[in-house]
């Protein structure tokens, strides 16, 4: 992924989703905002103790910088689940969204901004060119354990009529292997989800793992059916660059939030 710039925004931008030419897509670092410290300086996120003026400011940079107007981005109320929002309408009530709890958002709706907010969790943008189908995941642990990104697939193919085989995928930067280590509940809870723990997971210590969870989606999005040619990878560990992103973990849950955003073009 290059690192690209609109206007003030500083972003990742996938290339994979930008050679389909049918989207405006990225991964968000933390340049160029309002948001004063330990916020500094793009925090899109609405869960944490920033100014909600300071944040609604950075949200207007962002949509402003890819010509969208002001409010008209698509965010939901995040819990670490696996329910997914599906906008079929080209009038969305944003202000009632941004209050439900889930952790995915699909539309066809061209002119629809869409985004989930993380800070170690990894955002899966995902589009079908066909059909005309985003989508816009929140993957944590817990997500990532109970499919997040199968289901988002599945919503595709039985929402949409996609084609598994035509969906592109871009796995945004989140915290790497080297600065995540989990414990037994998380092995347990993804072995019980049905996944290949030993390939997603090192083992430090006793009862004690370092989780890859950028690849444990890879895998998971394969699984469902995403040729692997058709899948991108940031391969940057938020934690390790404070420089470029957010990191709970390593700002001991002080900090602001980056997004993943994807919009359909008209």
């Amino acid at each position: 992924m290059d690192m690209k710039r609109a206007d003030k925004a500083h972003y990742l931008e996938p290339a994979l989703l930008t050679a389909a030419g049918v989207s405006l897509h990225g991964f968000t670092t933390r340049h160029e905002g309002v948001s004063r410290p330990p916020y500094n300086s793009l925090n899109l996120g609405t869960g944490t103790n920033d100014s909600p003026h300071a944040v609604e400011g950075n949200r207007n940079l962002l949509t402003r910088a890819f010509g969208v107007e002001a409010g008209r981005l698509v965010t939901v109320t995040q819990v670490h689940g696996t329910d997914l929002l599906v906008i079929d309408s080209p009038n969305p009530d944003y202000a009632y969204f941004q209050k439900l709890e889930a952790d995915g958002i699909i539309t066809n709706q061209p002119g629809v901004m869409i985004g989930v907010c993380v800070a170690d969790c990894v955002p899966v943008l995902l589009l079908d060119p066909v059909k005309g189908v985003a989508a816009a995941l929140h993957a944590g642990w817990k997500g990532t354990a109970a499919g997040i990104c199968r289901k988002g697939v599945d919503a595709f193919v039985s929402l949409f009529g996609s084609d598994p085989r035509d969906i592109l995928a871009a796995v945004g930067p989140g915290i790497g292997p080297c600065c995540y280590e989990v414990d037994r509940p998380v092995a347990d809870a993804f072995r019980a989800g049905g996944h290949d723990w030993d390939a997603v997971a090192t083992l430090k210590d006793v009862a004690r793992w370092q989780l890859d969870l950028a690849r444990a989606n890879a895998l998971q999005l394969g699984a469902a059916g995403i040729p692997e040619r058709n899948i991108e990878t940031a391969g940057q560990s938020v934690c390790c660059a404070p420089e470029l992103f957010f990191s709970y973990r390593r700002d001991s849950g002080e900090t602001g939030r980056q997004m993943g955003f994807i919009m359909l073009k008209g």
